[in-house]
C-alpha cells in the first residue's frame, strides 16, 4: 500500500456555547490504510468525524485532503472532491428500490449531467450502478424497496451509496451499529477488501475489538480531545487508554 497522506486534520476544535465538544485534534491517515476513531460515549468522535465530513463547521483547525483546505466545505463539495461519508442512522430512500437508491447515487459520476435525464440516457451512472450491485452482492434484492432489506443488507447498500461517486476516501460512521455477529463479520470483510483495493477508509467505531483487528492506525479520544494514537498494538497497551476506555469496554463486552 501506498504510505503517503491523504488526510491532515491539525487543531480542529469545535465549541457548542461552552461546550468545546473537539478540542484541537490532530492526526493523519495515510491512502491505502484504515484508520479508526475510536472512544467512550460522549468522547467527542461523531462530532470530530462531522467536522472532518463538513456536517459542521470548526470553531478552529483544518482539514486537508490531499493537501487542499477543504475545512467547512459543504458534504457536496467535499464529495465533488473525492471524499465520501456514510451516517451512523442508515440514510437511504426507504421507498425506492436498491437500483434507484444506487442510480441517484451514481449520476454524481456524470458530474450532475444526468440528474435530470432520462434513466436509459444515463449510461455512466447505469453502468456503475451494475457494477456496485455485483460488487455488494445485491443481485437478488435490486428491484426490492430497501425499506425491505435488512439492517444488514441496508448499511451494505448504504456503503455502496457512498461509493457510487468513486472516493479516494471514505469516512464511515459506526458501519456495524446493531449488526448481528454474522453482519459484523461481513462488514469487516467488504471494509478488508476495499482498503486493499487501494481506498482509503476512515472509520469511527464502537467495536474495539474490530477496530483493532481491522485497523493500520487508531486514534482514541476522550472528553473530546485526542488521548492517544498509533498501531493498534501499541494503542491497546497504552496505559492511559487502558484507563480510559478499554478496561470499561471489556467490562462491557461480558455483561
Amino acid at each position: 500500500m501506498n504510505g503517503d497522506t491523504i488526510l491532515n486534520v491539525r487543531g480542529l476544535t469545535v465549541r457548542f456555547g461552552t461546550l468545546v465538544a473537539v478540542s484541537d485534534v490532530s492526526f493523519d491517515a495515510q491512502r491505502g490504510h484504515i484508520t479508526s476513531v475510536i472512544g467512550p460515549n460522549g468522547a467527542g468522535k461523531s462530532s470530530l468525524f462531522n467536522l472532518i465530513s463538513g456536517a459542521i463547521r470548526p470553531s478552529a483547525g483544518q482539514v486537508l485532503f490531499e493537501g487542499r483546505d477543504m475545512t467547512g466545505q459543504r458534504p457536496d463539495k467535499m464529495l465533488a472532491a473525492g471524499l465520501a461519508r456514510s451516517f451512523q442512522i442508515t440514510n437511504l430512500f426507504f421507498e425506492l428500490p436498491v437500483r434507484e437508491n444506487l442510480r441517484l447515487a451514481a449520476q454524481f459520476v456524470e458530474n450532475g449531467r444526468g440528474l435530470f435525464r432520462g434513466i436509459a440516457a444515463s449510461r455512466v451512472a447505469l453502468a456503475r450502478v451494475d457494477e456496485l450491485i455485483e460488487r455488494f452482492a445485491l443481485q437478488t434484492r435490486a428491484d426490492e424497496l430497501a425499506g425491505f432489506l435488512s439492517h444488514g443488507e441496508q448499511r451494505r447498500l448504504e456503503i455502496a451509496v457512498a461509493l457510487a461517486a468513486r472516493p479516494r476516501l471514505l469516512l464511515l460512521d459506526e458501519p456495524t451499529q446493531g449488526m448481528s455477529h454474522a453482519d459484523t463479520q461481513d462488514t469487516e470483510a467488504l471494509i478488508r477488501s476495499l482498503a486493499a483495493e487501494g481506498l482509503s477508509l476512515l472509520l469511527v467505531e464502537h467495536d474495539v475489538e474490530l477496530v483493532m483487528n481491522l485497523s493500520d492506525h487508531v486514534v482514541v479520544m476522550h472528553q473530546g480531545a485526542k488521548l492517544a494514537e498509533g498501531p493498534p498494538l501499541q494503542v491497546r497497551a497504552d496505559p492511559a487508554v487502558q484507563a480510559a476506555y478499554f478496561g470499561d469496554a471489556r467490562e462491557a463486552s461480558h455483561a
